[in-house]
């Protein structure tokens, strides 16, 4: 079994964990991090726009469900984490930087949430395109099989992390050296401060598919893995 959790995980304390959330930084930079602006400069984190038009993805996921979801939630973390770093040491830098000098500090722990749902959703978004599904590319599925067996058994390992993430969170298909996993996280967790490279993301938040879907979220995650998930973005990340 392939699946793991960070879901309730304590902050870190030990030399291990605090490198691992430093070394957030140059993963996530090489994940397609945009460059430092410089020091003491306002805020420049922003909204960015969806990769395809708000309909898109109708009718697995509404354009009721995008204009809230991105145009509401997404960037409520957005104008939050610019509240939040303005006038602070955190202030200037990227959001990968904000979430590597975060990670695991409690005192800090409203910025990181903030500032890693702003990651998070935008790879999300990216996890996603019209008309997806399907096959992989024939590399990725080479990876998939060696490391599941089969790309059903991966798909089957998403949705199980998906759904029993209890509460809110996420599930992802990550690389971990040249082994691929499947992991969940709970709330704004993230697989990069494990020390994992994200490829794919599936957002089990509530807000997520409500609209869609109320209180069925296997239908949501079906449907996504089904007819929505980005395979080709995911063999980009995986590089």
């Amino acid at each position: 079994m392939h699946t793991a959790t960070l879901h309730g995980a304590a902050p870190a304390h030990n030399r291990r964990d605090f490198l691992r959330a430093t070394a957030a930084t140059a993963t996530l930079v090489a994940l397609g991090a945009p460059a430092r602006v410089a020091l003491g400069a306002a805020p420049e984190h922003s909204l960015p726009a969806l990769p395809y038009a708000m309909d898109a993805l109708d009718p697995v996921l509404s354009a009721d469900t995008l204009g809230y979801h991105h145009g509401k939630h997404h960037k409520a973390y957005v104008d939050n984490l610019n509240r939040l770093v303005t006038g602070t040491e955190l202030a200037g830098l990227s959001l990968e930087q904000v979430i590597a000098a975060t990670a695991g500090k409690a005192a800090q722990a409203a910025v990181f949430n903030n500032a890693a749902q702003v990651w998070n959703h935008n790879f999300y978004w990216q996890s996603l395109r019209p008309q997806g599904g399907g096959e992989p590319p024939a590399e990725l599925r080479r990876h998939i099989e060696a490391s599941f067996g089969s790309l059903a058994a991966c798909k089957k390992e998403l949705a199980a992390a998906a759904l029993s993430q209890f509460g809110s969170g996420w599930a992802w298909l990550a690389a971990d050296g040249d082994r691929l996993k499947v992991i969940k996280t709970g709330n704004a967790e993230l697989p990069v401060t494990l020390g994992l490279k994200p490829l794919l993301a599936i957002d089990v938040w509530e807000h997520a598919y409500y609209l869609d879907y109320q209180n069925r979220r296997a239908d949501y995650v079906n449907a996504v893995l089904d007819k929505l998930v980005n395979w080709e973005f995911a063999l980009q990340k995986l590089g």
